[in-house]
């Protein structure tokens, strides 16, 4: 098959003929039809994931068709549509019991882990835990679009943030997972405050339901904006980008006992990153982490997508053949973000 390899970080990575995979017993093999480009594939290119063994094939954020089903897989058939969430899960720790395939304690995840979906094919494991049938209707590159982003966002507005009608929720960055989280928090009734530093972006922001919009580019102090903007500050506010600015910004913009959800990466040379807790201890607030969503809980999610009131195929922006997502890769180091970008590996 063909994917796109790296062999040492941050070093530009080649599309090349590597080995087709084999399903575990208890995985598939699925013909990729689309895969998003994230964020997240930058900072494992860049050395930030310890889980990776070079040489490596990224993507984790896939849909397409069941190949090769293992033979322990019950639920699964070669043809079956599918897609799944970019923590794969092993069905029986703990943390799984629990229903908590998000945080499994013997996760897998394409494109860490192993060698992900940046390529023609990609193995899965624990099919009968992991996969989601794709709706009738529903496109690849929109199925693509669920496994990372939006199902991430989904999780951390709704089942994380605990968004309520007529709450001031504020987004900050306005990529993939950014705009999927404005459209959530507004299709709940919130209203929502997009921060990003692309005009492009905050553009987006607003058609997907922004009521208003912070140009951090601009603004002295985001966090004051917000809470200029909110008349007191955010009930629920989102650090959808990943760095220690956003992550500071998105606490401090928040109103007493309001809710930070951490949905970014946030990699430094020393592992930490500075959090105003001073204000968390004063205001009482909420810091929560928010790691992608369990495959069970979907149905909710795909529903809504169904009936009309979510629309993530909006999100997707730009289409690319697999030639061209190497040097995409590496832009996304340097260049603002805004919608989601869909390779399809047999263009």
């Amino acid at each position: 098959m063909r994917a796109v390899v790296f062999e040492r970080y941050g070093e530009p990575a080649e599309v090349r003929e590597v080995p087709d995979p084999e399903p575990a017993e208890h995985g598939v093999v699925v013909r990729v039809e689309a895969t998003g480009l994230c964020r997240s594939d930058w900072h494992g290119w860049q050395g930030h994931d310890p889980d990776i063994t070079l040489p490596h094939v990224p993507g984790h954020e896939l849909a397409g068709t069941v190949e090769a089903a293992g033979s322990r897989v019950t639920r699964w058939r070669a043809g079956d549509r599918v897609t799944v969430p970019f923590v794969c899960a092993c069905g029986t720790c703990p943390a799984c019991a629990a229903g908590d395939q998000q945080v499994c304690e013997r996760q897998t995840q394409p494109g860490f882990t192993h060698w992900g979906s940046f390529a023609q094919y990609v193995a899965l494991d624990h099919a009968d835990v992991n996969l989601v049938a794709v709706p009738n209707g529903m496109s690849s590159a929109t199925a693509a679009s669920l496994g990372c982003r939006f199902a991430t966002a989904y999780r951390a507005v709704v089942q994380q943030g605990r968004v309520a009608a007529g709450e001031w929720v504020a987004v900050h960055g306005c990529g993939g997972v950014g705009l999927s989280a404005v459209m959530i928090a507004a299709a709940a009734g919130a209203r929502v405050v997009a921060v990003d530093v692309s005009p492009h972006a905050l553009d987006l922001a607003r058609k997907f339901g922004a009521a208003a919009c912070v140009d951090a580019a601009a603004a002295p102090d985001t966090a004051e904006a917000v809470r200029d903007l909110t008349g007191g500050g955010a009930h629920l506010s989102l650090d959808a980008l990943g760095a220690p600015a956003t992550c500071a910004a998105s606490v401090g913009g928040l109103r007493r006992r309001g809710r930070h959800v951490q949905v970014g990466l946030l990699p430094s040379p020393t592992g930490t990153t500075p959090v105003p807790m001073a204000r968390a201890i004063a205001l009482e607030l909420e810091i929560l982490g928010s790691h992608g969503m369990a495959a069970h809980t979907y149905p909710p999610m795909l529903e809504l997508v169904r009936a009309g009131v979510l629309r993530p195929d909006l999100l997707v922006t730009s289409t690319l053949p697999l030639d061209a997502a190497p040097p995409a890769l590496a832009a996304m180091g340097t260049a603002a973000g805004a919608g989601v970008t869909v390779i399809e590996p047999w263009r």
